[in-house]
């Protein structure tokens, strides 16, 4: 199993948020460049960046400090965070981000995604599903959607997506152990599956690791040292 460090960017710094709430926010570095440089330093194989003022926005914001990660680290990326067009993915495949998550745009321009599978590849193109409240979260986790996320998965399998970012937001910087329970239930065998939101320790990842899942995107416990990469 793969385990990806998050480097989340909201106002040009690395920052994590509590359960997506953006008024909860913790700084850890000034630098989203010097984080990146961190962990790959520190071992890692792959990177998570988010954009969350373009999560947000629905458009992209802290586009320069992408460029400037994708520039300068050598490990394969994935960014997510206001991709709602196809001149975005095209954008920051040109400057080297290896895969694009979305989740807003799986929702609400199937045409969208279907051409991006086409264009790019499934290996290219990640989408995200978010969970509050047991609905699914879209446009910065903001606003929600009435689909159950086991319909809504059945629904991008047939659309051809290979990979799915799972985050139970409630869990998400809460260090409180990841929803283990959805995280079964979304685990197919046509998709490799990476969990979000939670995770806290090395019983955490191990047992996502005995349920199969492929990746896990640890934020907060790497950040505050409860887990040691």
């Amino acid at each position: 199993m793969e385990i990806i460090p998050a480097v989340d960017i909201k106002d040009g710094k690395c920052v994590r948020l509590t359960q997506g709430d953006y008024n909860q926010e913790k700084i850890y570095n000034d630098s989203p460049i010097a984080a990146a440089k961190y962990w790959v330093q520190k071992g890692a194989k792959r990177l998570h960046l988010v954009d969350l003022n373009g999560a947000k926005d629905g458009k992209t914001v802290n586009f320069s400090y992408l460029k400037e990660i994708a520039e300068n680290i050598d490990i394969p990326l994935q960014l997510g965070g206001g991709i709602r067009s196809y001149k975005d993915m095209k954008n920051y495949f040109e400057i080297g981000i290896n895969r694009l998550i979305v989740s807003t745009i799986a929702l609400e321009n199937e045409k969208l995604l279907k051409k991006a599978i086409d264009e790019f590849g499934a290996e290219k193109i990640v989408v995200s599903l978010d969970l509050k409240d047991g609905k699914i979260a879209i446009k910065g986790w903001l606003e929600s959607s009435e689909k159950s996320p086991e319909e809504f998965l059945d629904k991008l399998i047939k659309i051809g997506i290979k990979n799915i970012i799972f985050t139970d937001i409630s869990s998400d910087g809460m260090l409180a152990g990841p929803n283990m329970d959805m995280i079964k239930k979304l685990n197919r065998e046509e998709i490799e599956l990476i969990a979000a939101g939670g995770i806290s320790s090395e019983k955490d990842l191990k047992e996502l690791d005995k349920v199969g899942v492929k990746g896990a995107v640890v934020g907060k416990a790497l950040y505050e040292g409860e887990l040691s990469l």
